[in-house]
Protein backbone atom coordinates (compact mmCIF):
# COMPACT_ATOMS: atom_id res chain seq x y z
CA UNK A 1 0.00 0.00 0.00
CA UNK A 2 1.04 3.54 -0.56
CA UNK A 3 -0.08 6.64 1.05
CA UNK A 4 -1.95 9.52 -1.23
CA UNK A 5 1.32 11.91 -0.86
CA UNK A 6 3.62 9.63 -2.84
CA UNK A 7 1.73 8.97 -5.67
CA UNK A 8 3.26 9.43 -8.85
CA UNK A 9 3.54 13.25 -10.51
CA UNK A 10 1.45 13.68 -13.66
CA UNK A 11 2.09 16.26 -16.49
CA UNK A 12 -1.41 15.51 -18.16
CA UNK A 13 -4.45 15.01 -17.21
CA UNK A 14 -4.95 11.90 -19.24
CA UNK A 15 -1.87 10.23 -19.61
CA UNK A 16 -0.08 11.37 -16.56
CA UNK A 17 3.06 12.30 -18.30
CA UNK A 18 5.82 14.26 -15.53
CA UNK A 19 5.92 17.23 -14.27
CA UNK A 20 7.22 19.34 -11.84
CA UNK A 21 5.84 18.96 -8.13
CA UNK A 22 5.15 22.04 -5.33
CA UNK A 23 8.28 22.57 -3.35
CA UNK A 24 8.11 20.22 -0.13
CA UNK A 25 5.64 18.03 -1.97
CA UNK A 26 7.92 15.08 -2.62
CA UNK A 27 9.40 15.08 1.15
CA UNK A 28 6.01 15.41 3.25
CA UNK A 29 5.47 12.35 5.22
CA UNK A 30 1.65 11.19 5.89
CA UNK A 31 0.94 11.82 8.95
CA UNK A 32 -1.64 8.97 10.97
CA UNK A 33 -4.48 10.90 9.42
CA UNK A 34 -3.52 10.78 6.20
CA UNK A 35 -5.46 8.41 3.65
CA UNK A 36 -3.42 5.01 2.48
CA UNK A 37 -4.43 3.55 -0.74
CA UNK A 38 -3.56 1.84 -3.80
CA UNK A 39 -2.38 4.26 -6.60
CA UNK A 40 -5.18 4.07 -9.81
CA UNK A 41 -3.90 3.41 -13.09
CA UNK A 42 -3.57 5.94 -15.67
CA UNK A 43 -6.68 4.49 -17.64
CA UNK A 44 -8.43 4.67 -14.59
CA UNK A 45 -7.53 8.34 -13.82
CA UNK A 46 -8.74 8.73 -17.98
CA UNK A 47 -12.09 7.31 -17.11
CA UNK A 48 -12.43 8.85 -14.52
CA UNK A 49 -11.41 12.44 -15.83
CA UNK A 50 -14.11 11.45 -18.69
CA UNK A 51 -16.81 10.66 -16.35
CA UNK A 52 -16.43 14.65 -14.06
CA UNK A 53 -16.35 16.12 -17.19
CA UNK A 54 -19.12 15.17 -19.60
CA UNK A 55 -21.45 15.14 -16.17
CA UNK A 56 -20.69 19.08 -14.87
CA UNK A 57 -20.56 19.89 -18.66
CA UNK A 58 -24.29 18.37 -19.20
CA UNK A 59 -25.48 20.59 -15.82
CA UNK A 60 -24.17 23.72 -16.97
CA UNK A 61 -24.83 23.28 -20.70
CA UNK A 62 -28.85 23.75 -19.32
CA UNK A 63 -27.63 26.63 -17.39
CA UNK A 64 -25.85 28.27 -20.22
CA UNK A 65 -28.91 28.02 -22.85
CA UNK A 66 -31.53 29.47 -20.12
CA UNK A 67 -29.19 32.40 -19.37
CA UNK A 68 -28.65 33.10 -22.91
CA UNK A 69 -31.76 32.54 -24.22
CA UNK A 70 -33.54 34.56 -21.22
CA UNK A 71 -34.84 37.22 -23.51
CA UNK A 72 -36.30 35.09 -25.23
CA UNK A 73 -37.71 32.90 -22.55
CA UNK A 74 -39.23 36.07 -21.02
CA UNK A 75 -41.39 36.81 -23.59
CA UNK A 76 -42.68 33.46 -23.71
CA UNK A 77 -43.57 32.75 -19.92
CA UNK A 78 -44.20 36.31 -19.13
CA UNK A 79 -45.41 37.90 -22.20
CA UNK A 80 -47.92 40.70 -20.82
CA UNK A 81 -44.87 42.40 -18.56
CA UNK A 82 -42.35 45.67 -19.94
CA UNK A 83 -38.85 44.04 -21.40
CA UNK A 84 -37.20 44.95 -17.82
CA UNK A 85 -40.07 42.97 -15.91
CA UNK A 86 -39.92 40.72 -17.59
CA UNK A 87 -36.65 39.63 -17.49
CA UNK A 88 -36.40 40.41 -14.00
CA UNK A 89 -38.88 37.57 -13.84
CA UNK A 90 -37.18 34.82 -16.10
CA UNK A 91 -33.81 35.60 -13.53
CA UNK A 92 -35.91 35.60 -10.55
CA UNK A 93 -37.04 31.93 -11.75
CA UNK A 94 -33.18 31.25 -12.61
CA UNK A 95 -32.29 32.38 -8.50
CA UNK A 96 -35.15 30.92 -7.33
CA UNK A 97 -34.29 27.40 -8.43
CA UNK A 98 -30.97 27.91 -6.48
CA UNK A 99 -32.28 28.17 -3.04
CA UNK A 100 -33.01 24.78 -2.63
CA UNK A 101 -29.51 24.21 -3.85
CA UNK A 102 -28.44 24.17 -0.10
CA UNK A 103 -31.23 21.79 0.73
CA UNK A 104 -29.38 19.53 -2.29
CA UNK A 105 -26.09 19.94 -0.77
CA UNK A 106 -27.13 18.41 2.86
CA UNK A 107 -28.72 15.32 0.84
CA UNK A 108 -26.10 14.91 -2.21
CA UNK A 109 -23.23 15.98 0.85
CA UNK A 110 -25.06 12.91 3.40
CA UNK A 111 -25.07 10.12 0.26
CA UNK A 112 -21.87 11.13 -0.91
CA UNK A 113 -20.21 10.97 2.51
CA UNK A 114 -22.27 7.88 3.40
CA UNK A 115 -22.74 5.68 0.74
CA UNK A 116 -20.34 6.97 -1.89
CA UNK A 117 -19.26 9.50 -4.51
CA UNK A 118 -19.76 7.06 -7.55
CA UNK A 119 -23.58 6.81 -6.32
CA UNK A 120 -24.48 10.40 -5.97
CA UNK A 121 -23.07 11.52 -8.85
CA UNK A 122 -24.54 8.79 -10.96
CA UNK A 123 -28.17 9.58 -9.76
CA UNK A 124 -27.79 13.11 -9.90
CA UNK A 125 -26.83 13.35 -13.45
CA UNK A 126 -30.27 11.24 -13.99
CA UNK A 127 -32.35 13.52 -12.50
CA UNK A 128 -30.64 16.58 -13.96
CA UNK A 129 -30.70 15.93 -17.42
CA UNK A 130 -34.41 14.62 -16.77
CA UNK A 131 -35.35 18.23 -15.45
CA UNK A 132 -33.84 19.70 -18.55
CA UNK A 133 -35.28 18.11 -21.17
CA UNK A 134 -38.72 18.72 -19.33
CA UNK A 135 -38.10 22.47 -20.23
CA UNK A 136 -38.63 22.12 -23.55
CA UNK A 137 -42.08 19.96 -23.16
CA UNK A 138 -43.86 23.22 -21.05
CA UNK A 139 -45.92 25.31 -23.01
CA UNK A 140 -45.60 28.71 -22.91
CA UNK A 141 -48.15 31.53 -21.50
CA UNK A 142 -50.30 32.19 -24.62
CA UNK A 143 -51.05 28.07 -24.53
CA UNK A 144 -51.78 27.51 -21.00
CA UNK A 145 -51.25 30.69 -18.47
CA UNK A 146 -49.73 31.49 -15.68
CA UNK A 147 -49.33 27.48 -14.97
CA UNK A 148 -46.44 28.01 -17.86
CA UNK A 149 -44.08 29.90 -15.60
CA UNK A 150 -45.09 27.81 -12.57
CA UNK A 151 -44.20 24.65 -14.69
CA UNK A 152 -41.18 26.37 -15.61
CA UNK A 153 -40.07 27.49 -11.71
CA UNK A 154 -40.67 24.19 -10.47
CA UNK A 155 -38.65 22.00 -13.33
CA UNK A 156 -35.87 24.59 -12.21
CA UNK A 157 -36.10 23.76 -8.80
CA UNK A 158 -35.71 19.66 -9.05
CA UNK A 159 -32.67 20.97 -11.28
CA UNK A 160 -31.18 23.50 -8.97
CA UNK A 161 -31.80 20.28 -6.36
CA UNK A 162 -29.96 17.45 -8.29
CA UNK A 163 -27.04 20.57 -9.41
CA UNK A 164 -25.86 20.34 -5.78
CA UNK A 165 -24.04 17.59 -5.48
CA UNK A 166 -22.48 17.94 -9.03
CA UNK A 167 -19.80 20.69 -8.92
CA UNK A 168 -18.63 19.54 -5.36
CA UNK A 169 -19.24 15.32 -6.12
CA UNK A 170 -16.73 15.84 -9.23
CA UNK A 171 -14.38 18.20 -7.60
CA UNK A 172 -13.96 15.13 -4.45
CA UNK A 173 -13.96 12.53 -7.37
CA UNK A 174 -11.11 14.08 -9.38
CA UNK A 175 -8.83 14.96 -5.99
CA UNK A 176 -9.01 11.78 -4.43
CA UNK A 177 -8.37 10.40 -7.76
CA UNK A 178 -5.46 12.38 -8.68
CA UNK A 179 -1.98 12.26 -8.17
CA UNK A 180 -0.57 14.21 -5.10
CA UNK A 181 1.32 16.81 -6.70
CA UNK A 182 -1.54 17.32 -9.70
CA UNK A 183 -4.45 17.31 -7.65
CA UNK A 184 -5.22 21.04 -8.66
CA UNK A 185 -4.71 20.77 -12.76
CA UNK A 186 -7.32 17.38 -12.53
CA UNK A 187 -10.03 19.62 -10.51
CA UNK A 188 -9.18 22.47 -12.91
CA UNK A 189 -11.46 19.73 -14.95
CA UNK A 190 -14.65 20.52 -13.43
CA UNK A 191 -14.34 24.44 -14.20
CA UNK A 192 -13.17 23.55 -17.35
CA UNK A 193 -16.69 21.37 -18.43
CA UNK A 194 -18.93 24.33 -17.02
CA UNK A 195 -16.98 26.17 -19.10
CA UNK A 196 -16.86 23.91 -21.54
CA UNK A 197 -21.20 23.85 -20.91
CA UNK A 198 -21.36 27.12 -21.55
CA UNK A 199 -19.37 27.54 -24.66
CA UNK A 200 -21.66 24.93 -26.44
CA UNK A 201 -24.81 26.52 -24.93
CA UNK A 202 -23.54 30.04 -26.70
CA UNK A 203 -22.93 28.82 -30.38
CA UNK A 204 -26.29 26.81 -29.97
CA UNK A 205 -27.47 30.09 -28.55
CA UNK A 206 -25.53 32.21 -31.23
CA UNK A 207 -26.79 29.58 -34.14
CA UNK A 208 -30.39 29.66 -33.42
CA UNK A 209 -30.43 33.67 -33.41
CA UNK A 210 -29.09 33.68 -36.67
CA UNK A 211 -30.35 30.89 -38.58
CA UNK A 212 -34.10 31.17 -37.22
CA UNK A 213 -36.41 34.31 -37.61
CA UNK A 214 -37.80 35.94 -34.38
CA UNK A 215 -41.17 34.81 -34.83
CA UNK A 216 -39.43 30.99 -35.23
CA UNK A 217 -37.12 31.31 -32.44
CA UNK A 218 -40.04 31.91 -29.96
CA UNK A 219 -42.43 29.80 -30.62
CA UNK A 220 -40.24 26.98 -30.92
CA UNK A 221 -36.34 27.22 -31.78
CA UNK A 222 -35.33 28.28 -27.84
CA UNK A 223 -36.71 24.39 -27.07
CA UNK A 224 -34.20 22.69 -28.87
CA UNK A 225 -31.09 23.13 -26.99
CA UNK A 226 -33.14 21.91 -23.55
CA UNK A 227 -33.89 18.21 -26.24
CA UNK A 228 -30.56 17.81 -26.00
CA UNK A 229 -30.31 17.31 -22.18
CA UNK A 230 -31.48 13.52 -22.24
CA UNK A 231 -28.64 11.64 -24.38
CA UNK A 232 -25.94 13.78 -22.66
CA UNK A 233 -27.11 12.48 -19.06
CA UNK A 234 -27.45 9.21 -20.22
CA UNK A 235 -23.67 9.01 -21.81
CA UNK A 236 -22.61 10.43 -18.74
CA UNK A 237 -24.26 8.11 -16.50
CA UNK A 238 -22.89 5.05 -18.08
CA UNK A 239 -19.68 6.08 -17.74
CA UNK A 240 -19.66 6.76 -14.52
CA UNK A 241 -21.78 3.63 -13.46
CA UNK A 242 -18.86 1.47 -14.93
CA UNK A 243 -15.80 3.20 -12.06
CA UNK A 244 -15.19 2.29 -9.05
CA UNK A 245 -15.10 4.69 -6.16
CA UNK A 246 -12.56 7.31 -5.04
CA UNK A 247 -9.72 5.46 -3.55
CA UNK A 248 -9.84 7.68 -0.83
CA UNK A 249 -13.24 6.98 0.01
CA UNK A 250 -13.11 2.65 -0.26
CA UNK A 251 -9.96 3.30 2.37
CA UNK A 252 -12.44 5.26 4.89
CA UNK A 253 -15.37 2.80 4.47
CA UNK A 254 -13.14 -0.02 4.92
CA UNK A 255 -12.65 1.47 8.72
CA UNK A 256 -15.70 0.59 10.44
CA UNK A 257 -14.01 2.96 13.38
CA UNK A 258 -14.00 5.73 11.32
CA UNK A 259 -17.64 5.83 10.14
CA UNK A 260 -20.15 8.78 10.21
CA UNK A 261 -23.44 8.37 10.76
CA UNK A 262 -24.17 11.92 9.89
CA UNK A 263 -21.77 13.40 8.06
CA UNK A 264 -23.19 16.81 7.65
CA UNK A 265 -23.62 17.08 11.35
CA UNK A 266 -20.44 15.87 11.89
CA UNK A 267 -18.91 18.46 9.86
CA UNK A 268 -21.05 21.54 11.59
CA UNK A 269 -20.15 19.80 14.99
CA UNK A 270 -16.61 19.75 14.04
CA UNK A 271 -15.68 21.60 11.21
CA UNK A 272 -17.35 25.21 11.28
CA UNK A 273 -14.43 27.24 11.10
CA UNK A 274 -13.60 25.32 7.79
CA UNK A 275 -17.14 26.23 6.44
CA UNK A 276 -17.23 29.66 7.44
CA UNK A 277 -13.73 30.31 5.01
CA UNK A 278 -15.13 27.90 2.25
CA UNK A 279 -18.19 30.07 1.85
CA UNK A 280 -16.24 33.26 1.78
CA UNK A 281 -13.67 32.17 -0.45
CA UNK A 282 -16.68 30.90 -2.95
CA UNK A 283 -18.64 33.95 -3.10
CA UNK A 284 -15.95 35.54 -6.19
CA UNK A 285 -16.86 32.66 -8.12
CA UNK A 286 -20.33 32.67 -6.98
CA UNK A 287 -21.03 36.00 -8.63
CA UNK A 288 -17.77 36.28 -10.98
CA UNK A 289 -19.08 33.34 -12.71
CA UNK A 290 -22.16 34.28 -13.17
CA UNK A 291 -22.12 37.58 -14.13
CA UNK A 292 -19.19 37.53 -16.61
CA UNK A 293 -19.58 34.02 -17.97
CA UNK A 294 -23.95 33.85 -18.19
CA UNK A 295 -25.34 37.41 -17.93
CA UNK A 296 -22.98 38.65 -19.89
CA UNK A 297 -25.07 38.43 -23.28
CA UNK A 298 -27.84 39.82 -21.70
CA UNK A 299 -26.26 42.85 -20.39
CA UNK A 300 -24.45 44.12 -23.64
CA UNK A 301 -27.55 43.48 -25.95
CA UNK A 302 -30.34 44.76 -23.20
CA UNK A 303 -28.04 47.44 -21.97
CA UNK A 304 -25.43 48.67 -23.84
CA UNK A 305 -27.17 47.98 -26.96
CA UNK A 306 -25.27 45.24 -29.18
CA UNK A 307 -26.88 42.91 -31.42
CA UNK A 308 -27.80 39.30 -29.89
CA UNK A 309 -25.57 37.67 -32.24
CA UNK A 310 -22.57 40.39 -31.68
CA UNK A 311 -23.01 39.23 -27.63
CA UNK A 312 -23.36 35.78 -28.40
CA UNK A 313 -19.77 36.05 -30.13
CA UNK A 314 -17.59 38.21 -27.75
CA UNK A 315 -19.07 35.80 -24.84
CA UNK A 316 -18.14 32.72 -27.34
CA UNK A 317 -14.84 33.97 -27.73
CA UNK A 318 -14.33 34.58 -23.85
CA UNK A 319 -15.30 30.99 -22.78
CA UNK A 320 -12.52 29.94 -25.11
CA UNK A 321 -10.14 31.84 -23.94
CA UNK A 322 -11.51 30.81 -19.99
CA UNK A 323 -11.03 26.72 -20.53
CA UNK A 324 -7.49 27.32 -22.53
CA UNK A 325 -6.46 29.44 -19.25
CA UNK A 326 -8.02 27.36 -16.56
CA UNK A 327 -5.55 24.41 -16.90
CA UNK A 328 -2.43 26.94 -16.55
CA UNK A 329 -4.00 28.22 -13.18
CA UNK A 330 -4.78 24.47 -12.02
CA UNK A 331 -1.24 23.84 -12.77
CA UNK A 332 -0.02 27.09 -11.47
CA UNK A 333 -2.04 26.46 -7.85
CA UNK A 334 -0.07 23.23 -7.49
CA UNK A 335 3.43 24.99 -8.28
CA UNK A 336 2.60 27.74 -6.01
CA UNK A 337 -0.34 27.21 -3.69
CA UNK A 338 -3.85 27.68 -3.58
CA UNK A 339 -3.77 31.00 -1.33
CA UNK A 340 -1.51 33.09 -3.40
CA UNK A 341 -3.65 31.88 -6.77
CA UNK A 342 -6.79 33.02 -4.76
CA UNK A 343 -6.04 36.22 -3.42
CA UNK A 344 -3.98 37.10 -6.68
CA UNK A 345 -7.49 36.67 -8.39
CA UNK A 346 -9.67 38.75 -5.33
CA UNK A 347 -6.61 41.82 -5.87
CA UNK A 348 -7.27 42.29 -9.37
CA UNK A 349 -10.79 42.13 -9.65
CA UNK A 350 -10.90 44.39 -6.88
CA UNK A 351 -8.49 47.19 -9.15
CA UNK A 352 -9.33 46.22 -12.36
CA UNK A 353 -13.55 45.09 -12.55
CA UNK A 354 -14.87 48.72 -12.43
CA UNK A 355 -12.20 50.26 -14.95
CA UNK A 356 -12.90 47.09 -17.50
CA UNK A 357 -16.88 47.81 -16.99
CA UNK A 358 -15.81 51.28 -18.25
CA UNK A 359 -14.50 50.08 -21.40
CA UNK A 360 -17.48 47.75 -22.14
CA UNK A 361 -19.39 50.88 -22.67
CA UNK A 362 -16.99 51.98 -25.25
CA UNK A 363 -18.82 50.34 -28.36
CA UNK A 364 -16.10 49.00 -30.15
CA UNK A 365 -16.68 45.46 -30.26
CA UNK A 366 -13.05 44.28 -30.26
CA UNK A 367 -12.23 46.49 -26.99
CA UNK A 368 -15.36 44.23 -25.68
CA UNK A 369 -14.10 41.21 -26.67
CA UNK A 370 -10.56 42.26 -25.15
CA UNK A 371 -12.30 43.10 -22.22
CA UNK A 372 -14.46 39.82 -21.98
CA UNK A 373 -10.99 38.01 -22.35
CA UNK A 374 -9.34 39.74 -19.25
CA UNK A 375 -12.22 39.43 -16.74
CA UNK A 376 -12.21 35.70 -17.78
CA UNK A 377 -8.36 35.09 -17.59
CA UNK A 378 -9.06 36.59 -14.15
CA UNK A 379 -11.67 34.44 -12.88
CA UNK A 380 -9.81 31.72 -14.10
CA UNK A 381 -7.05 32.84 -11.39
CA UNK A 382 -10.06 31.65 -8.87
CA UNK A 383 -11.98 29.15 -10.40
CA UNK A 384 -9.15 26.78 -11.69
CA UNK A 385 -7.73 27.10 -8.08
CA UNK A 386 -11.17 27.20 -6.14
CA UNK A 387 -12.16 23.01 -6.33
CA UNK A 388 -8.74 21.60 -5.30
CA UNK A 389 -8.72 24.18 -2.58
CA UNK A 390 -12.30 23.38 -1.19
CA UNK A 391 -11.77 19.57 -1.86
CA UNK A 392 -8.11 19.89 0.44
CA UNK A 393 -10.03 21.95 2.80
CA UNK A 394 -12.01 19.03 4.20
CA UNK A 395 -11.28 15.69 5.51
CA UNK A 396 -12.33 12.61 3.32
CA UNK A 397 -15.08 11.68 5.93
CA UNK A 398 -16.78 15.05 5.66
CA UNK A 399 -15.35 16.45 2.20
CA UNK A 400 -18.36 16.05 -0.39
CA UNK A 401 -20.39 17.48 2.71
CA UNK A 402 -18.22 20.58 3.39
CA UNK A 403 -17.21 21.11 -0.28
CA UNK A 404 -21.29 21.05 -1.10
CA UNK A 405 -22.64 23.10 1.73
CA UNK A 406 -20.45 25.83 1.31
CA UNK A 407 -20.51 25.93 -2.67
CA UNK A 408 -24.24 25.77 -2.91
CA UNK A 409 -25.13 28.28 0.58
CA UNK A 410 -22.94 31.16 -1.13
CA UNK A 411 -24.28 30.26 -4.71
CA UNK A 412 -27.92 30.33 -3.81
CA UNK A 413 -27.71 33.58 -1.81
CA UNK A 414 -25.19 35.41 -4.03
CA UNK A 415 -24.54 33.39 -7.52
CA UNK A 416 -28.06 32.23 -8.85
CA UNK A 417 -29.11 35.94 -7.83
CA UNK A 418 -25.90 37.47 -9.60
CA UNK A 419 -27.82 38.15 -13.34
CA UNK A 420 -31.01 39.59 -10.91
CA UNK A 421 -29.23 41.57 -8.55
CA UNK A 422 -27.14 43.24 -11.34
CA UNK A 423 -30.56 43.75 -13.75
CA UNK A 424 -32.13 45.10 -10.44
CA UNK A 425 -28.89 47.39 -9.25
CA UNK A 426 -28.40 48.87 -12.91
CA UNK A 427 -32.16 49.93 -12.41
CA UNK A 428 -31.93 51.16 -9.08
CA UNK A 429 -28.65 53.09 -9.72
CA UNK A 430 -29.31 54.38 -13.06
CA UNK A 431 -25.43 53.30 -13.73
CA UNK A 432 -24.29 50.53 -16.39
CA UNK A 433 -21.33 50.03 -14.06
CA UNK A 434 -23.48 48.91 -10.55
CA UNK A 435 -22.79 44.63 -12.18
CA UNK A 436 -18.87 45.83 -11.49
CA UNK A 437 -19.09 47.41 -8.00
CA UNK A 438 -21.18 44.42 -7.27
CA UNK A 439 -18.56 42.41 -8.06
CA UNK A 440 -15.40 44.24 -6.08
CA UNK A 441 -17.78 43.87 -3.10
CA UNK A 442 -17.52 40.09 -3.76
CA UNK A 443 -13.86 40.05 -4.11
CA UNK A 444 -13.26 41.91 -1.31
CA UNK A 445 -15.31 38.93 0.93
CA UNK A 446 -13.26 36.25 -0.55
CA UNK A 447 -9.85 37.83 0.17
CA UNK A 448 -10.80 38.11 3.82
CA UNK A 449 -12.07 34.67 3.59
CA UNK A 450 -8.74 33.36 2.12
CA UNK A 451 -6.26 35.73 4.41
CA UNK A 452 -7.63 33.14 7.17
CA UNK A 453 -7.48 29.83 5.25
CA UNK A 454 -3.97 27.15 5.72
CA UNK A 455 -2.58 26.57 2.77
CA UNK A 456 -3.36 22.79 1.48
CA UNK A 457 -1.81 22.20 -1.87
CA UNK A 458 1.47 20.87 0.11
CA UNK A 459 0.12 18.44 2.02
CA UNK A 460 -1.20 15.02 1.93
CA UNK A 461 -5.34 14.25 2.13
CA UNK A 462 -6.64 13.99 5.48
CA UNK A 463 -8.20 11.07 5.80
CA UNK A 464 -10.58 11.69 8.81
Amino acid sequence: MRTESNLPGAGAIADGASGLAPAGAASAMPSKEAASYDVPSKDVRRRVVTASFIGNFVEWFDYAVYGYLAAVISSVFFPEADRQTALLATFAVFAISFFVRPLGGFVWGHIGDKVGRRKALSLSIVIMSVSTFCIALIPGYATIGLLAPVLLLLVRIVQGFSAAGEYAGASAFLVEYAPANRRGLYAAVVPASTAAGLLLGSLIAALLSSVLSTEQLHDWGWRLPFLLAAPMGLIGRYIRTKLEDTPAFRALAAEEDQAVKAPVFDMFRTYRKQLVIACGAVLLNAVGFYVILSYMPTYLSAELGFGSTESFLATTIALASYIGFIFLTGMASDRFGRKRMLITASVLFMLLTVPAFMLLDTGNFLVIVLVQILLGGMLTLNDGTLPSFLAELFPTKVRYSGFAVSFNLSNALFGGTAPFMATLLIGLTQSKLAPGWYLVAASAVSLIAVLFAAETSRKPLKHV
